[in-house]
């Protein structure tokens, strides 16, 4: 039987957020006006699969 992890959905939520941010901060730095071609990628990390690593990236674009 399925089922669905409301704590585990959240922090993946959270992860997923913060490292969309922190893609759209850095692209904002390099004086991007927009990101494109957006992946993310989701990995357990830790002898117990204890951590969880987010992982966003995608092209910064200049827009004309």
């Amino acid at each position: 039987m399925g089922g669905r992890a409301g704590g585990y959905e959240k922090a993946l939520r959270e992860a997923r957020d913060i490292a969309l941010q922190e893609m759209i901060d850095e692209a904002a730095r390099m004086g991007a006006d927009a990101v494109v071609g957006v992946d993310l990628d989701y990995e357990a990390l830790g002898a117990d699969n204890g951590m969880l690593m987010v992982t966003a990236a995608g092209t910064a674009v200049k827009l004309r």
